[in-house]
């Protein structure tokens, strides 16, 4: 057999780690890797355009499967355009191996041409970030970075001069048994005990849920009516929650709905979920505050805690349910129900009055007839800004479907780059980019992977030529828009000349046969949908301060508009209220 080089010897170890493909753009450093894969059968190369796609499509990857992903960049700007997209599966705990690959290991620290530091570049967004300076250090170093990745939920990026990784391998190199997921983590009886009597003691029990609550929805479900407690949910955990949810009262933040407000801040007893929900000033500052998270980091870092549990919310709820006292009480939750479906009836006419005449089209009409059309195991990917508004209003969960996001990082242009690695995982398989028009120009270059690959991802452009978020607080602190608005091309007529479907849609009864023949098409598509601007009515009260960036003052209700068939539900959940 042949003597291994390092390149090689790293791809087999990616390869063994579950990688099914690489992500990235070749160029001379990163050359023996991307040859060492086409050689080897058990890993593809996928050539995106730019790199930032590549760390994008990674991170989305891991998210749909659970599992590790990888991308890479050659030295200097090539690697350092993995950043933003690394940035964003670090904080969504994706786990994702970079390999940034440098520059000839003679010249580091000489000023060479592309020079940059990888192991100080990618620091803040990695839980390891490690150089192979010598081929000795292979293959513990990937192994290490593997289970870094793995083991923790997130980034790890191994750097790799280029000369490093034409060098003959150890002959005598160590491999291990490779860390391929992750415990669960249980709390300690003392936790489990204080927590029991906290909720026995409490008359009025709250829980709010984020991403942390996948997996556990039963366990979730059977709690909350064990205590008879309203369920609220951040953003990321809509998907995990909101189905099958009888005790559902909708989303807090500034996208929120319904009475999750009310319900967080007017109980006894609020229980954090899963969630390392950001706006503290959502949160309640006078009950009591127990928060469940599998990472002790996440612990009291938004609001001051009565209980810190660590631990995995499956299992911690596993351990409580069965030691609480059942309440047989309802009024608490009976009365959030009622306000939760009152604040949804509120708000429906913002999508049912006239949208079939309406010039330019609603987007809450384009949001809901899209989830009406969309697989029952659909994934959506959703590009930052007005596009997370529909989406947290719109789309129906069902437990099958997911919705992939920038949530935390908040980047733009992350939408169809996600879909790309979403689609990867499963061809036949419904994926939809939720695109504004911003954020599919930023990178619409990697328009053309979809062609090259022939991925039938189906881009919705929500095209109302301007960057809707940002005018939007320009309007809540008082100022005019200003650099706001993007002049446009005919986007169905740029698929079309790039090689796939592409169909414009201006009038709203164009557009449910524009959606379905999209579908039905088993290439790239992209339905071009010329949007209002002025889709949002905001409240005469909102003041300049509630709003910098994503970052809110206690307002109840920032943003008012239709909410689907969430309304559907919420109708449903008041069978459940005793009549008087």
């Amino acid at each position: 057999m042949a003597k291994q080089n390092v390149s090689e010897q790293f791809v087999d170890i990616l390869a063994r780690a579950g990688v099914k493909r690489l992500y990235g753009v070749v160029g001379d450093s990163l050359n023996p890797v991307v040859d060492a894969i086409r050689r080897n059968p058990d890993i593809d190369w996928i050539q995106v355009r730019h790199e930032e796609t590549a760390a994008f499509a990674a991170g989305a990857e891991a998210q749909v499967t659970g599992e590790l992903a990888a991308c890479a960049g050659s030295c200097g700007p090539g690697n350092l355009h993995l950043i933003n997209g690394l940035y964003d599966a670090h904080r969504s705990m994706a786990p994702v191996l970079a390999l940034a690959s440098h520059i000839p290991s003679s010249e580091i620290g000489l000023g060479y041409f592309q020079e940059t530091h990888p192991e100080l570049l990618f620091q803040e967004c990695s839980h390891y970030n490690e150089m192979i300076s010598n081929p000795q250090q292979m293959p513990r170093l990937l192994q290490t970075a593997i289970q870094h990745a793995i083991g923790r939920g997130g980034v790890a990026v191994v750097s790799m001069p280029g000369d490093v990784a034409s060098q003959p391998a150890p002959e005598k190199s160590v491999e291990h048994a490779l860390v391929t997921s992750r415990p669960t983590v249980r709390p300690g009886d003392a936790e489990i005990e204080k927590l029991c009597r906290m909720v026995d003691e409490a008359k009025r029990v709250t829980l709010f849920c984020g991403s942390g609550t996948a997996g556990a929805h039963a366990e979730v479900m059977e709690f909350a009516e064990r205590v008879k407690a309203p369920v609220g949910h951040a953003l990321r955990g809509k998907e995990w929650i909101q189905y099958d949810n009888p005790y559902d009262v909708g989303m807090s933040g500034l996208l929120g709905y319904g009475a999750a407000y009310e319900a967080t801040n007017e109980c006894d007893l609020l229980i954090l979920l899963g969630t390392d929900f950001p706006y503290n000033a959502f949160l309640p500052t006078d009950v009591k505050i127990v928060q469940v998270d599998v990472r002790p980091e996440h612990l009291g870092r938004r609001s001051k805690l009565d209980l810190a549990v660590w631990g995995d919310v499956r299992e911690t709820l596993r351990c409580l349910t069965p030691r609480v006292k059942a309440k047989s009480d309802r009024k608490f939750l009976d009365r959030m129900l009622k306000k939760h479906a009152d604040a949804l009836e509120g708000v429906i006419s913002a999508y049912t009055r006239k949208v079939d005449k309406h010039v330019p089209i609603h987007p809450e009409y384009v949001a809901s007839v899209l989830d009406e059309l969309a697989d029952e195991d659909a994934v959506f990917t959703v590009d930052t800004g007005m596009c997370n508004v529909w989406a947290a209003r719109y789309l129906t969960p069902n437990g099958k479907r997911r919705v992939i996001g920038s949530f935390s990082h908040g980047s733009m242009a992350n939408a169809l780059p996600q879909a790309i690695g979403a689609q990867f995982t499963d061809r036949n398989r419904q994926v939809v980019s939720m695109s504004g028009d911003g954020g599919f120009t930023m990178l619409m270059g990697d328009f053309l992977t979809l062609v090259q690959y022939d991925l039938p991802v189906k881009v919705v452009l929500f095209n109302n030529s301007s960057l809707g978020m940002v005018e939007l607080e320009m309007l809540v602190a008082g100022l005019p828009s200003f650099g706001t608005t993007n002049k446009n091309p005919d986007f169905a007529a740029v698929a079309r000349a790039s090689g796939a479907y592409g169909v414009r849609v201006e009038k709203p009864k164009q557009l449910e046969s524009a959606l379905r023949d999209a579908f039905k098409h088993k290439g790239p598509a992209l339905v071009d949908i010329v949007t209002d601007p002025n889709a949002l009515s905001i409240p005469p009260k909102i003041s300049a301060d509630m709003v910098t960036g994503f970052a809110l003052s206690a307002s109840k209700i920032v943003l008012d508009g239709g909410v689907g068939r969430m309304v559907q539900m919420a109708r449903s959940n008041l069978r459940n209220v005793p009549r008087p």
